[in-house]
């Protein structure tokens, strides 16, 4: 009896090999347990790995391709760039799942469309494609100076007109907007007192973004970091989505305007990442003012091949 499992290695968010935020996807040709999920991500020990479970045809047709999502430590109901990486592999090798350019996954947070541009040839690499997220749900102001304090930041450096709040579009995040670029050099979240604090207020981590001052074309108007318990990510795109939402819902960014996000270059991993949200009517309120919310989240990149491989198991 064969116990190995096929494996692919791409990096996201990037056109360019050893760049980007890496990700392992696998393809089990019988189902896994929880478990041992969790133990491969455990070995292959990257930010997530993702497992896709094929369904029969017309169950994929109705609800998406069911994908699961895990960090070495956990099971995740939405991440990033295991979406948008995960949907390009499958383009690949399974194009009878796409419904003309798009694709849709079944996440734990419910089905995410991802929409692929026309390419020559399916084979060729890298992938350029854009996830629509869920609608952002937008929670606690959090105090600033608390937050200075929390990511090692003068108080300063903080945007006094954006205060730092927990948003989530599927996972929540304290997204925190910065003057400038500039001071992401000096992040350095304690994260013993953070994870405790932020817990508290229903965020996991900080994701930290200052406007570069960029008008050059191809060149990025924002930067962001998000240093984790132990390490830090080259990009992270459930975090990109809950800035953007932010960014829109207080007018900082304009409705339906695409900005170009740069994340990883301090530990020399560059990612692009592509943001975009709009101010929707949500109908009249009582008095007959209109009533808005921001939608339509959508993050794209691309996504590379980088490595295949085989696992054994026990």
């Amino acid at each position: 009896m064969d116990n190995s499992l096929d494996y692919f290695v791409l990096d996201v968010f990037t056109n360019q090999r050893l760049t980007g935020n890496p990700l392992a996807v696998f393809f089990p040709p019988a189902p896994l347990t929880t478990a041992e999920m969790l133990a491969i991500a455990r070995e292959m020990n990257l930010s997530e790995t993702t497992f896709v479970e094929r369904r029969a045809a017309e169950i994929e047709a109705l609800e998406g391709v069911r994908v699961r999502i895990f960090t070495t430590q956990e099971e995740l109901p939405f991440a990033g760039h295991p979406t948008l990486g995960t949907a390009s592999l499958i383009r690949h090798l399974a194009p009878e799942t796409l419904v003309g350019d798009t694709l849709r996954l079944a996440l734990h947070v419910g089905p995410i469309p991802v929409v692929f541009r026309q390419q020559k040839r399916r084979e060729d690499w890298p992938v350029t494609a854009e996830m629509t997220q869920r609608d952002p749900v937008f929670g606690q102001v959090l105090d600033p100076a608390a937050v200075a304090e929390l990511t090692g930041l003068p108080l300063e450096a903080l945007d006094p007109a954006l205060p730092p709040q927990v948003v989530s579009t599927g996972t929540a995040f304290a997204i925190v907007p910065l003057r400038s670029a500039e001071a992401l050099g000096k992040l350095d979240v304690r994260q013993e007192q953070a994870t405790a604090w932020l817990r508290a207020r229903g965020a996991r981590w900080f994701y930290v973004l200052g406007p570069t001052g960029s008008t050059e074309a191809g060149e990025p108007t924002w930067r962001a970091r998000m240093q984790f318990h132990g390490g830090e990510d080259p990009a992270t795109g459930s975090a990109a989505g809950c800035a953007i939402s932010y960014l829109v819902g207080h007018g900082a960014v304009a409705s339906g305007e695409t900005i170009h996000l740069r994340q990883g270059v301090e530990m020399e991993r560059p990612s692009d990442l592509y943001l975009s949200a709009r101010r929707l009517s949500d109908g009249m309120s009582q008095d007959g003012a209109e009533k808005l919310r921001t939608g339509e989240v959508r993050v794209g990149g691309s996504t590379i091949l980088v490595a295949m491989g085989r696992l054994f198991l026990p």
